[in-house]
């Protein structure tokens, strides 16, 4: 039992107040001695920017969901760029829609809500929803037309090392995680790629292509047994987040930072919903890490703590 009484444990809520003088970092500062997940986003805030200023880290980031859809692009690109992201794992559909969104076509909002529109006219017209985002048929074609004309040497090398050579494909002053992925040899790993529209187009037209997904699987588990200490932050969970977790699960090095961004709930047993904590379990995560779990729409969560980290880097470096 602790010394002090549980009452003595607790603290005052903070009441918080923004005024025309608060900033990113006064509001996430703000939010710490708050409640619920506002208080959970303030401490993966600090948690990441810990990850951050620890030269010894080794930032793997899980991507799940239809981020780039919903407009995420260049957030994710930024965290690349700014050097926050060492190693990513995501979906197929993600990269799919990075490389429309690089190749100039992009993905449609309307004025309207999501469900004033009939999918039927929708299929129709050839035009794709995304819950209140729109694709047309064309972005595939165009898609199919960019992948038909890759000159491929090797028809054997590891998924992460095709990404890295469609990445350099793409023309320079872009905005897209390929490409910017390509630029600063952070890896991509992409466990499901198969489960895409772009790995689909690949197969169709490079019927000989056998990408070998294991070679994969080694590597990242060497980067997680090389790691000094390893952080993660994981955004909706899915194969990614068991891709990375797998990994630590058999090194030496369990997780000494940790952060999730999720909608899903733990009762089903389903790993998207899993909490951190369960993770320390299976020795994922250290008995020792810091660790936040944000229940909240990661298009909301990742712009703030972009922000957040963004203005405390530039506070460092002045």
């Amino acid at each position: 039992m602790p010394d002090k009484s549980l009452k003595e444990l607790l603290r005052k809520v903070n009441q918080i107040r923004i005024t025309e003088n608060t900033d990113i970092i006064d509001l996430i500062t703000s939010l710490k001695d708050t409640g619920f997940n506002a208080k959970r986003l303030a401490l993966a805030c600090e948690i990441y920017s810990e990850m951050i200023n620890d030269d010894d880290c080794v930032k793997f980031f899980g991507l799940a969901g239809a981020i780039v859809p919903a407009g995420m692009q260049r957030i994710i690109y930024d965290f690349i760029k700014e050097g926050f992201i060492d190693i990513l794992v995501t979906t197929g559909a993600n990269l799919t829609h990075d490389l429309a969104e690089a190749l100039g076509y992009h993905h449609l909002q309307g004025d309207l809500e999501f469900d004033e529109f009939d999918d039927k006219s929708l299929h129709r017209e050839e035009i794709n929803r995304i819950y209140d985002v729109y694709m047309p048929n064309e972005v595939y074609e165009r898609i199919e037309d960019f992948i038909s004309k890759l000159e491929i040497q090797d028809y054997q090398m590891s998924v992460s090392s095709f990404l890295k050579f469609l990445g350099n494909q793409l023309p320079n002053g872009i905005y897209s995680i390929l490409k910017i992925c390509a630029e600063k040899s952070v890896p991509i790993f992409c466990p499901a790629f198969t489960d895409s529209g772009l790995a689909m187009q690949l197969g169709f037209h490079r019927q000989k292509l056998n990408l070998n997904h294991f070679k994969d699987m080694s590597d990242l588990v060497n980067l997680a047994w090389d790691a000094k200490n390893a952080g993660i932050c994981i955004v909706g969970g899915g194969v990614p987040k068991n891709f990375i977790m797998q990994a630590l699960q058999f090194c030496p090095n369990s997780a000494m930072y940790a952060i999730q961004i999720t909608m899903d709930r733990p009762e089903s047993g389903g790993l998207s919903g899993a909490t951190l904590r369960e993770a320390i379990s299976w020795g994922k995560i250290s008995e020792r890490a810091k660790y936040s779990t944000v229940i909240s729409d990661a298009t909301i969560a990742l712009p703030l703590i972009f922000w957040y980290l963004k203005k405390m880097q530039n506070l460092t470096q002045k």
